[in-house]
């Protein structure tokens, strides 16, 4: 296939609303879908076309991305009525950049190849913030050649992306990621909550410790938050508990222990409990607070 690829997008949340923007202004033309239609006025504004369905959306596109909360929900869009399969081109390409179960990835991907048609699983990592930037981290499962193509629809929303290895490994690749990222926030709040009791100024902590070998992309986006007391979500607390849902099933079927991982997932279980699902991962501050009787707060620390 020659020129550019038309490009279909489906799921406009948090995510894939400014990554379909970027796609915009990267000259690809857009054809996009969401369940709440409100969502498409702004690519709709932008030149984007607005489908009524995901089977629409794939008659008329090239390349399909997917981005949506769950491995059902990419089922639905994919695999159900009006689906992307029920409209799917030959050769076109589906790039499932949700966050989802590996065996459903592989799957989705094995009932596409059906129809003569590729998939690439391509999880991202960054947050909401990076995904307006365009600098997305995005790690990739499936067949290289079918990558290389993809490459440039790619690189319009991020800038670290990896060919992980066959299908379903980006989607292994962002487990990991999640483990990582869960263990260093709970660290980086416990270290917060800390010095927020012993009294410190936590802006000058702060200052030292992004200096030295405590540094972390944790701390420095979302610590900083924490004292600023901004919880507004660029990765929610459902999300990343969906996330640690997904880790546990992996950790179990490999038999693998993972204790810090396992008490993150209760954690966030908690918040989400406390009606905080909808807010930023950086939420899982006030679960320690509540119990250690302090806010952390960046030079204004207080007692409850």
């Amino acid at each position: 296939m020659t020129g550019k690829e038309t490009v279909g997008f489906v799921g406009l949340g948090i995510m894939g609303l400014p990554m379909s923007l970027n796609l915009l202004k990267a000259g690809y033309p857009l054809t996009v879908y969401n369940r709440t239609t409100s969502k498409t006025a702004e690519p709709a504004s932008k030149g984007a076309a607005v489908a009524d369905s995901p089977r629409e959306v794939a008659q008329r596109s090239s390349v399909v991305i997917v981005m949506v909360s769950d491995s059902p929900d990419v089922e639905e869009v994919v695999l159900g009525e009006n689906g992307v399969i029920e409209g799917i081109q030959n050769d076109a390409i589906v790039i499932d950049m949700s966050s989802i179960a590996p065996s459903v990835t592989r799957h989705i991907g094995g009932l596409l190849a059906e129809k003569g048609a590729h998939m690439l699983d391509a999880p991202v990592s960054g947050s909401s913030w990076a995904a307006a930037d365009g600098t997305l981290s995005i790690m990739v499962g499936g067949e290289p050649d079918v990558f290389q193509r993809s490459l440039p629809v790619l690189q319009a929303m991020g800038t670290n992306i990896i060919h992980i290895g066959p299908g379903g490994m980006g989607q292994v690749c962002k487990l990991v990621n999640q483990v990582m990222v869960a263990g260093t926030l709970a660290s980086v709040c416990e270290g917060l909550l800390l010095g927020a009791k012993a009294g410190v100024d936590l802006d000058k902590v702060f200052q030292a410790v992004t200096g030295g070998a405590a540094n972390s992309w944790q701390l420095e986006n979302l610590g900083s938050r924490i004292l600023q007391r901004d919880f507004d979500p660029g990765f929610s607390v459902k999300l990343m508990l969906k996330d640690q849902r997904l880790v546990n099933q992996a950790s179990q079927e490999m038999e693998l222990p993972m204790p810090v991982s396992a008490v993150a997932r209760q954690f966030f279980y908690l918040l989400a409990q406390k009606g905080l699902g909808e807010e930023g991962t950086q939420s899982y501050i006030k679960g320690l607070e509540e119990m250690a009787k302090v806010t952390v707060q960046g030079n204004q620390t207080t007692m409850l």
